[in-house]
């Protein structure tokens, strides 16, 4: 089993692999261990990673890029919205059907449109293929990253696109966990279990999104203790402003209008990301220079970092309300670990110093923690390898509330897991029912979730019956948060009691039929990793000014009275079907994209056979054009030699001719055409060398 950790980014992906020796982020075929997050569309085949960054300029509208930002959102998304006009896309963006998202670019002579879950999946498949060059092996279990503040559509969305590139995630991690596995597990001189943790604050600042954890460290044993976010917080936030100020100087100067043309545009940026990386190692005037950059005009500028600190004075806010935030919510600080590629920028290293009042710590790869955290877990989740006891205590980002139908007149619900509540984790719900229900899953606060809807999914039980006496059948219903991150209705049982068995019955069940506020027993069960002890959610807590009043009261007590009475009864348990309304892509639709891509997979293959045969035969041709001249030339005769460098001449011009777009077989052919002439030359000169 291959054990791999894969970190993708909006910008950039690194892929960490377990070795014997440890933890190691692998290069890909250009030797560099940064594949950008590029996907380029062509006339016959797909280029991404290097290859497609590369032609990001030269083919402009079928290059997709930062299309992380549109997974698991509806076109109408404020966040959505707010990319498009803030950061326009040289390729097209278009509403679905549905209401979701779709990529658009010409491929194979059509315009194809295509979902952002597809297009990830698509830079899944080059992560795999980039992998298994590697490890000389076949790759299919990994451990994806994913941002903290990523919902349950997100996350959903990236195990998709999981599943269309054809890899098993064993587990969605989060940024900033994948961050403190990196940095606890190798650390000797934490804190023994039974004594007061370390705190430890996790800064990890990336191309579009900042993201800031509380980790409380023991040793073999990390607690996430709180997160925040900033969405829309990232290093091309401040390639922005150096772009935005360029903008409105070329046009003082030069009358060019920038935003009208996008291929300048990107240009721009491309300049500016490059001149923000030098400022955050230099303080002095840094020029910036673009040759023909419109109508054939040059242009000059330059910015220093002071003025650069001046123009990004707003993100630079931004960053303190969010530090700020997480230091009131962790008070004992030990250290302030940063990472991220646009941790590097001066004034945010110094923002973290003024609100922590500590030296911002680089014990980490800022670019590759992410990688490495995602490689440790999947080696622990790997039975292949032996890996030091770590325990992980995850946190769930928001709260969440189940909903139900409380009664004729009003809704009832539950906040069945609070902020920051330990992840992954199950509980059991009890109802009384005499019909099927419905469960509807919402997070508690849209006002803190970054994302426009806050329900999570609908989950009808089904085949409820009614008791043998006619009364409501006690129904318990298991919710889990899952090690993904993901909400979801595990199971729904119907009990019936038969006969007594003398011992005292629990009365932990809310009665739904009654006016009082129908809020259901969390039975907690610590399906965690490290058991805890978690406040259990008993009798009705909110009920004390539910609609039935005195009266609720009164048959409350009354229930009591007759539970002690009561002996336990010998139970029959029947599973209930469970029907998940939930945002996510059918099992038929994925099927279907799987085959997609296979037949898109199919076509690269094949293209790059094609180009490979056509790039031997110009090979060979200048290869046996120089040896004839030369190492060759006493092995062949002087018209033989002009006839066969005429075959090579003609060959070249038919490459460049009619020849430059053929099937693979033709190039075949034409190669063993020219070593019929070229091969016995070759041989006489082997056995010349070789003759004692």
């Amino acid at each position: 089993m291959s054990v791999v950790g894969v970190d993708v980014g909006s910008l950039t992906c690194f892929i960490g692999v377990a070795r014997t020796g440890g933890i190691e982020t692998i290069a890909n075929e250009y030797s560099d261990r940064c594949t950008p997050a590029y996907v380029s569309m062509s006339e016959k085949t797909r280029a991404i990673g290097v290859s497609a960054k590369n032609q990001c300029i030269t083919n402009l509208k079928n290059t997709f890029s930062c299309f992380k930002r549109f997974i698991g959102r509806q076109f109408d998304d404020p966040l959505v919205q707010k990319e498009l006009t803030d950061y326009p896309k040289p390729y097209t963006v278009a509403p679905s059907p549905s209401g979701g998202i779709l990529l658009q670019a010409r491929y194979m002579g059509e315009v194809h449109s295509f979902t952002p879950e597809q297009i990830t999946a698509m830079l899944l498949t080059k992560i795999k293929e980039t992998a298994e060059n590697n490890l000389k092996t076949k790759v299919v279990d990994v451990v994806v990253s994913v941002p903290t503040f990523f919902t349950d559509v997100e996350r959903r969305a990236m195990m998709d696109s999981c599943l269309i590139g054809g890899l098993n995630c064993l587990k969605l991690m989060n940024d900033s966990t994948a961050v403190s596995l990196a940095y606890g597990i190798y650390k000797q001189d934490l804190p023994a279990e039974n004594e007061k943790p370390r705190n430890v604050i996790f800064v990890d600042i990336g191309y579009s999104t900042t993201q800031v954890a509380a980790v409380a460290f023991n040793k073999g044993k990390l607690k996430m203790l709180a997160v925040e976010s900033d969405p829309c917080l990232g290093g091309r936030d401040f390639d922005k402003v150096l772009v935005d100020y360029f903008v409105d100087d070329f046009k003082t100067r030069y009358k060019l209008d920038v935003r009208s043309n996008l291929k300048a545009y990107m240009r721009l940026t491309q300049e500016c990301e490059k001149l923000k990386k030098l400022m955050s190692a230099n303080s002095t005037n840094i020029p910036l220079n673009i040759e023909c950059f419109m109508n054939d005009k040059d242009v000059t500028g330059k910015m220093d970092r002071a003025k650069f600190e001046e123009l990004s004075e707003g993100l630079i806010e931004k960053a303190r309300t969010l530090f700020t935030k997480m230091k009131n919510e962790c008070k004992d600080v030990y250290s302030v670990e940063i990472v991220g590629g646009s941790s590097r920028i001066p004034s945010l290293k110094n923002m973290v110093t003024e609100i922590f009042g500590k030296e911002p710590s680089t014990t980490l790869n800022a670019d590759e923690a992410v990688a490495r955290g995602c490689a440790l877990q999947c080696a622990i989740l790997s039975p292949t390898f032996r890996v030091r006891d770590f325990s992980i205590v995850d946190t769930q980002p928001y709260p969440i509330t189940l909903c139900w139908q409380g009664g004729v007149e009003n809704d009832s619900s539950l906040e069945v897991f609070p902020r920051f509540h330990q992840i992954p984790f199950s509980k059991m719900l009890t109802f009384y029912r005499k019909e099927p229900f419905q469960l509807e899953a919402r997070y508690t606060s849209p006002e803190i979730v970054p994302h426009k809807d806050s329900l999570i999914g609908c989950f009808n039980i089904q085949k409820v019956t009614p008791a043998a006496n006619g009364e409501s059948a006690k129904v318990k219903v298991k919710v889990r948060v899952n090690s993904h991150g993901i909400f979801s209705v595990m199971s729904a049982t119907q009990t019936e009691q038969l006969e007594d068995d003398g011992k005292e019955e629990e009365n932990m069940d809310v009665d739904t039929e009654k006016k009082a506020d129908a809020t259901p027993t969390a039975e907690a069960q610590v399906n965690g990793e490290t058991p805890m002890q978690t406040d259990q959610t008993g009798e009705n807590k909110t009920g004390e000014k539910s609609e039935g009043g005195e009266d609720a009261k009164k048959e409350e007590g009354k229930d009591d009275k007759d539970a002690k009475k009561a002996t336990k009864k010998k139970v029959k348990k029947t599973e209930l079907p469970v029907e998940e309304l939930v945002p996510q892509l059918p099992p038929e639709e994925i099927l279907r994209l799987v085959e997609k891509e296979g037949e898109m997979m199919m076509q690269d293959k094949l293209e790059k056979e094609r180009c490979d045969a056509k790039n031997a035969v110009e090979e060979y041709v200048y290869e046996m054009r120089d040896k004839i001249a030369n190492v060759l030339a006493q092995f062949i005769k002087e018209e033989d030699a002009e006839k066969f460098g005429s075959l090579l001449t003609q060959t070249e011009d038919w490459l460049y001719d009619e020849g430059d777009d053929q099937l693979k077989q033709v190039y075949i052919d034409k190669l063993k055409e020219l070593k019929k002439h070229g091969s016995p030359v070759e041989d006489r000169y082997r056995e010349h060398c070789e003759r004692p």
